[in-house]
């Protein structure tokens, strides 16, 4: 595998560039006193070092040794407990932490370039991080003073590590069936019995304690979802100087032996009788535990991207030299048997098409961050829950549009390897592997799309659609007479206005058949991806522009639009046709005939 290059000079235009995040920071109260670009540029320049030369190094390795399972205890492969200790010394894990609590306070938008980064060297690795970073924001948002004094400031050092435990054996999706009990104690506290799994990070041996959050239900709850509940529970007691102590009854039964992401422990965690405390409001616990899944669902979005990244990386240094055939319009090497595979007009479209998605997410994903820090940093009212809105219908898409393009491209890249990308010592199949997993868990891709187009578009009759379609549309009118735009602004309006048509047809169909929602979510999502993902290549377009003439860097960008707006964003319109199909078809099929 080639060497992870952190591409900063990528990340500091989409961050700089084009959505101005020097500009956002400075209007936000709750960063213009906390971060500035010179700070920025200083923490992405040694996260590009530190991901680089620490992180990505353990990758391969890492996956080969995987995570050791021996009578409850999960040893993380060699090399680990030396990375996390230095990194977590680094004061990587507390970096958009409060500061109140001992965090530096840095944004989401700069939160999500040093992911990316993290995720691209390792993403096992990875996980540990930015898990505990998630269960971290829920506990600042939801817990009480005593709670976030005793244990923000040991999760933002590193020196304990984070889980989230919501799934059971018999409840995945379905959160509303799980079994797991609160019981109250006298002191205030819960006793909470009952069996996790699927928890990534649960048990480790990187720290000397885990701080698991652990939706379980009360005796008296209503049932379903309107009767979870979300509890502290840490894997050790901890003492009122926050010593860490004996074993809390928290214990892993197993680790998984899966696909991907082997270095990352994925366990069956069993509580019998541990001792928790409530996080937020009785029954309310899906609502708390939603606080971090906004950035969590955001987070495997990156993590698929940056994958997609490395394996773009890779296959673009294996196309520059790997010498088979000739160019189809005469040899390019002379004075060789062949020349190098970028030639070849199908290595050219993978590759485009990696570009293309890979630079679009991340651009997507700083979108996203952007609307996420308004709404935790903005004293505005009215900009702070026009930025919630937002952050609530791009969500899903973050998430399942960005991950199965990073599948794509991951498979494209091993693709571009011929018969190397099959072997395990080039790379690209651990990078397969490792992305698979991205759009399984945070809730399916097909959950996300059911998501998008059941409740953030159809329940409330297309509103949140407008804020997106208005957006556009101004950006559109603005850049008329703008030149450089005129070969972009056309198609995109036309993708948008096709967007419109799509929801126009599923909220009246729907009215009249439940299963138009299930059966135009996967393609409307994608429709929905597409359609913003050509907002994001025009805004790029937008900042390239005046200086491609002069700098090879930004006449790429333009190249990579064309490419973008030619070859891809045009797949909109058999989205249409597909959506248009109704429901019938798809629910025809008797059980029996499948």
């Amino acid at each position: 595998m080639a060497e992870y290059k952190a591409p900063l000079k990528d990340i500091r235009f989409v961050m700089n560039e084009v959505f101005e995040a020097e500009k956002l920071w400075g209007s936000l109260a709750g960063t213009k006193e906390t971060v500035d670009m010179e700070t920025a540029d200083a923490i992405l320049e040694e996260a590009g070092k530190i991901t680089a030369s620490l992180i990505a190094p353990l990758s391969r390795e890492g996956d080969e040794e995987g995570c050791h399972f021996d009578d409850g205890k999960v040893t993380v492969p060699t090399g680990y407990r030396d990375a996390y200790k230095t990194f977590a010394e680094g004061g990587w894990s507390g970096l958009t932490g409060n500061p109140d609590y001992e965090g530096m306070g840095m944004p989401k938008m700069l939160g999500a370039q040093y992911e990316e980064m993290l995720y691209s060297a390792d993403v096992s690795f990875g996980l540990y991080v930015c898990l505990t970073s998630g269960a971290a924001l829920a506990i600042d948002a939801h817990a009480t003073e005593e709670l976030k004094q005793k244990y923000l400031p040991k999760m933002y050092s590193g020196e304990w590590t984070g889980a989230m435990d919501l799934t059971e054996p018999h409840a995945g999706t379905d959160l509303g069936m799980i079994r797991t009990k609160a019981e109250p104690n006298s002191d205030g506290s819960f006793s909470i019995t009952g069996t996790k799994i699927f928890i990534t990070g649960g048990e480790n041996d990187l720290t000397d304690n885990i701080i698991h959050l652990v939706l379980a239900k009360l005796p008296d709850a209503p049932e379903g979802s309107r009767g979870i509940s979300l509890f502290l529970v840490p894997r050790n007691h901890v003492d009122d100087n926050g010593v860490v102590g004996e074993n809390n009854n928290v214990t892993c039964g197993s680790i998984e032996h899966k696909m991907g992401i082997k270095a990352s422990g994925t366990c069956v965690m069993n509580f019998d009788g541990a001792q928790g405390w409530l996080v937020g409001e009785v029954n309310k616990g899906l609502a708390a535990m939603f606080t971090m899944m906004n950035y969590e669902r955001l987070s495997v979005g990156i993590q698929g991207f940056a994958a997609a990244e490395r394996s773009y990386q890779n296959a673009v240094e294996y196309a520059l030299d790997r010498i088979q055939g000739r160019s189809p319009s005469g040899a390019v090497l002379k004075d060789k048997a062949a020349d190098p595979i970028i030639v070849h007009p199908d290595v050219r479209r993978m590759l485009l098409t990696m570009k293309a998605f890979t630079e679009g997410s991340r651009a997507f994903s700083t979108y996203v961050a952007r609307f996420l820090d308004i709404s935790k940093f903005s004293d505005d009212a009215e900009q702070k829950q026009h930025a919630e809105a937002m952050v609530a219908l791009m969500t899903p898409i973050a998430k399942a549009y960005m991950t199965d393009r990073a599948l794509d491209s991951c498979i494209a890249g091993q693709q571009i390897f011929g018969g190397h990308g099959y072997i395990r010592e080039w790379g690209q199949e651990q990078l397969v592997r490792d992305t698979r997993i991205t759009q399984i868990y945070e809730g399916t891709n097909g959950v996300q799309a059911m998501d998008l187009l059941g409740r953030k578009i159809v329940s409330n009759g297309g509103k949140l659609f407008e804020l997106f379609a208005s957006e556009v549309s101004n950006f559109i009118d603005e850049e008329s007479d703008n030149e450089a735009m005129a070969p972009y602004l056309g198609p995109l309006a036309a993708s948008v206005e096709r967007l419109s048509d799509a929801t126009e047809f599923v909220l009246n169909a729907s009215k009249d058949d439940a299963s138009e929602v299930g059966a135009a979510a996967a393609e409307y999502l994608d429709m929905f991806g597409l359609t913003t993902y050509g907002y994001m290549w025009a805004r790029m377009v937008k900042a390239a522009a005046p200086k491609a003439e002069s700098d090879d860097f930004y006449a790429g960008k333009l190249n990579t639009a064309r490419f973008f707006f030619s070859r891809l964003l045009p797949r909109t319109v058999s989205l249409l046709e597909s959506i248009k199909s109704g429901s019938q078809d798809l629910m025809a099929m008797a059980d029996a005939q499948f």
